[in-house]
């Protein structure tokens, strides 16, 4: 669990600090790191963590309904995050609004990150029954491959909002600590036995929804006119194979 803490802290803690070496995100080799991140996220979820859900549960109808909730849970959060957590960035001008409206506004931003990025720590939970899960190593780092851009892209677009890289820092701080923390409380409620084993999967199907809409959202964006580049293309089976790799090779 050390591990899983460490790495679900410091790579948006570090990747967010990367802003003050790269101020821009604007370069094609910001985007392939993004379709490599989604298309790895993509597969990993449908190899690995979806199958062994289906496996699991006996009533598989259940997992499909947390799946679709899920999904249109992120596509709700994105209202307030403007797809900030795949690394797309809305950086405007804000000069005609008033200070206390962007701080808001910073802070309805924030929130929405850390809701998902605190379910993402919860999935990272391990079940008391061995026979249940599935290992959370592709996983963390499925995770941590996305969660860097939207770290970084979070510190982008909040130096921009409020003029200020170092006002920026609570809100990565908040935002690192925030899968640590869904780690931290979902791991304490199955030791208690108040989250069954059950419910954990439900809670696995619930994040694999938002993990597919987040992918292939990152893959559509990438040719948001449906042109054909290899470039891209190639990046993004490299991610998927290896997601393939890590489930069954590793």
């Amino acid at each position: 669990m050390t591990v899983k803490l460490a790495v679900l802290l410091l790579t948006p803690l570090i990747a967010g600090l990367m802003v003050y070496l790269v101020p821009t995100t604007k370069g094609k080799n910001f985007k392939l790191i993004l379709v490599f991140a989604g298309s790895y996220l993509f597969a990993i979820t449908v190899t690995h963590i979806l199958p062994e859900l289906y496996r699991q549960h006996e009533e598989v109808e259940l997992i499909g309904v947390f799946v679709l909730a899920g999904f249109f849970l992120q596509q709700f959060l994105e209202y307030f995050t403007s797809g900030i957590e795949h690394g797309h960035i809305h950086a405007h001008d804000h000069h005609n609004h008033q200070h206390a409206h962007k701080h808001v506004s910073a802070i309805v931003l924030l929130s929405a990150l850390c809701v998902h990025a605190f379910l993402e720590g919860g999935m990272l939970a391990q079940p008391n029954s061995p026979e249940l899960g599935y290992d959370a190593s592709a996983v963390l780092l499925g995770i941590a491959l996305h969660r860097a851009p939207a770290a970084f892209a979070l510190m982008t677009v909040l130096a921009s909002q409020l003029h200020s890289k170092q006002k920026s820092l609570p809100h990565l701080l908040a935002f690192s600590i925030a899968a640590p923390l869904g780690l931290i409380i979902s791991t304490y409620f199955v030791e208690s036995k108040m989250l069954t084993d059950n419910g954990l999967l439900y809670l696995y199907a619930l994040v694999s929804g938002n993990f597919l809409h987040i992918s292939t959202t990152i893959v559509f964006e990438s040719s948001p006119e449906h042109r054909f580049n290899a470039k891209k293309l190639a990046v993004a089976v490299a991610g998927a194979l290896l997601a393939v790799v890590v489930e069954y090779l590793i």
